[in-house]
């Protein structure tokens, strides 16, 4: 029996299992989307295709699947460039399926054809951040280039992927789907042999002071169990990249906190000290690595201290470098920024299951070292201590510190927090005390300003019984307000806190703190006084709840109310504009005074 290519190709996303396809229509795509009508899929329209990326992505960091994304030719596929990019640089797999021109029209420059000096190749937009982009040109082959890109992006490190087809190519009749092209059963990733790991854990006995540096490649329970283990068997102090926040509990004893320009001086205390370092899929991004001056936080192969200029915590200049050994399921990163003494390229999972049987094989008894775990506890205590102590203020607008403290009270332990960027990202992961089943849902590599209030809509669909709150900034909410409508749309709950402080806030400080005032980076009106939307009255022109914070006790209880009542809910809370605390450092700060690394 035949069938339209779009007619099998939906029954080839069945038989893969997809819920839930994100996107917006277009002349390109409306076959598939046709042939999608009768499907159990489930089409999200999302207005703006950045918000679709997001979306998708959001779905795919909760539910553990991948995301699929459904765009138009030309600027439908070139909007969701920067959802689809911040889908790749965290490692989630993304399916990106886009229409085209006509293949018989190509290089013609039929209408919204990419062709200004390349003939019909919009397929290349994608290519730089993609695993891989296909352009199918035989309707013969769409089945085998699907089943190939979904393994592509869910198969070793996960990113995200382009399936670039010509419109008439959808509407041309093909043999019905019937399993022709399934996806691999499973595939073993590559674990750590046995040498190796004996070598590993020879190192981690031997040190004296060794740390355990991770990142966000350990979510499966699993892997966490294991990595708990290894440490406390062996009382290792433990740090966490931005990525990694809620991958162990923050009450977990040995945990430090996040190090780099966001991070913690008793934290960077421990980087700085260490004699072997493992990390574990992490790659050592520039933020929690202070610019990767070994004056800051990490010391391998130098113990220089830091220059008079630099105003940095100096490191031991008689002491031995850091040691690293490094693990990631992606050789490109092992030894990327830092020389390493062990590398490894395994399913980091795997990994610190072999570590931890070597060790125990060696050392059945657990190490204790002597008032380690008290020093830890003192040092986190201090932190949220801290950040509950000004979270008391009742000043008005409120203080971030305020609305995270506000927050931590009203939500469930379970709840998950979607954030952007500003204070919502950088302020949680620093002084943020994620309950144990909470879940922190962050845009890593590229710091996508719009990821939060679009990613918490796919978060929502993958987890409808928890709460999704997708806390932002007002620049971020204003980036993405087509979230609000695709909330109402798909009947979530979501609640988007906007933490307004009528500007691009961190920017702003950045700028005032470097060249004594801020330009370009605040909301003004026509007359130059502070402007904002009215974020809560949009929400109710959307068909969602809406509630505007004006006094202090204001925010618990509509957060309260929002929680109780499960719908979608829009609290537009203002807030002055105070920097996150930043004991590490970050090179820009030194380019602003027109100091230049080498």
């Amino acid at each position: 029996m035949t069938v339209t290519a779009a007619e099998a190709l939906v029954a080839q996303l069945e038989s893969y299992g997809i819920e839930y396809v994100f996107g917006t229509c277009g002349h390109t795509n409306i076959a598939l989307l046709d042939a999608l009508g009768p499907s159990p899929i489930h089409f999200v329209i999302a207005r703006h295709e950045q918000a679709a990326a997001h979306a998708a992505d959001g779905y795919a960091r909760a539910s553990g699947k991948p995301g699929v994304l459904l765009t138009h030719v030309g600027p439908g596929m070139m909007n969701a460039v920067t959802g689809v990019a911040t889908a790749a640089l965290d490692s989630i797999p993304l399916i990106v399926i886009s229409g085209d021109i006509p293949s018989y029209y190509s290089g013609r420059h039929p209408h919204q054809e990419v062709n200004l000096h390349a003939d019909a190749d919009q397929t290349a937009v994608y290519r730089p951040l993609t695993k891989r982009a296909w352009h199918v040109r035989r309707v013969q082959d769409l089945a085998r280039t699907t089943e190939r890109a979904f393994w592509t992006a869910t198969s070793g490190r996960p990113g995200a992927v382009l399936v670039n087809i010509p419109m008439d190519l959808l509407s041309r009749q093909v043999e019905e789907y019937a399993d022709g092209h399934p996806l691999p059963r499973g595939a073993a990733l590559p674990g750590l042999d046995r040498d190796t790991a004996e070598r590993i854990a020879r190192m981690l006995l031997a040190a004296e002071r060794p740390l355990i540096y991770f990142g966000g490649g350990l979510r499966k329970p699993a892997a966490r169990q294991a990595l708990s283990a290894l440490a406390e068997h062996l009382d290792i102090p433990l740090a966490h990249s931005l990525m990694g926040k809620g991958v162990l509990p923050d009450s977990h004893p040995l945990l430090l906190g996040m190090p780099g320009f966001w991070g913690l001086e008793t934290t960077h205390e421990y980087t700085r000290g260490a004699d072997v370092v493992l990390a574990l899929a992490t790659r050592f991004a520039e933020t929690d690595a202070s610019s990767w001056d070994p004056a800051y936080t990490w010391t391998f192969g130098d113990r220089r201290g830091s220059s008079e200029d630099r105003h940095g915590p100096a490191g031991d200049k008689n002491a031995p470098p850091s040691r690293l050994i490094q693990i990631d399921i992606d050789p490109a990163e092992i030894g990327r920024n830092y020389p390493v003494e062990i590398g490894a390229v395994a399913d980091v999972g795997d990994a610190v299951r072999a570590i931890g049987a070597a060790v125990r094989s060696a050392r059945p008894e657990p190490f204790v070292r002597e008032g380690l775990r008290e020093t830890v506890a003192a040092a986190r205590r201090a932190v949220f201590d801290t950040a509950r102590e000004d979270g008391r203020s009742d000043n008005f607008p409120l203080r971030p510190q305020r609305i995270l403290a506000d927050l931590r009270d009203a939500l469930p332990d379970n709840a998950v927090l979607v954030t952007d960027v500003g204070w919502n990202k950088n302020g949680v992961a620093q002084c943020y005390e994620l309950p144990d089943g909470g879940r922190f849902i962050t845009p890593g590599g590229a710091s996508t300003m719009g990821f939060g209030p679009a990613a918490a809509v796919g978060v929502q669909l993958a987890q409808p019984d928890r709460v999704v709150v997708a806390l932002i900034g007002d620049g971020g909410m204003s980036a993405q307000l087509p979230a609000v409508p695709m909330a109402v749309e798909q009947g979530l709950p979501v609640l988007f806190v906007v933490m307004n402080n009528r500007a691009h806030g961190t920017i702003a400080d950045l700028q005032a703190s470097s060249f004594g005032r801020s330009y370009g980076c605040e909301f003004t009106d026509a007359e130059g006084r502070p402007y904002s939307p009215d974020f809560a009255a949009f929400g109710r022109s959307c068909g969602a709840d809406g509630h505007t914070v004006t006094a202090p006790a204001d925010l618990s209880k509509a957060l309260a109310d929002a929680v109780a009542r499960r719908r979608p809910a829009v609290i537009d809370v203002p807030m002055v504009n105070e920097p996150v605390p930043t004991p590490g450092h970050w090179n820009i700060k030194d380019i602003y005074r027109g100091s230049f690394a080498d």
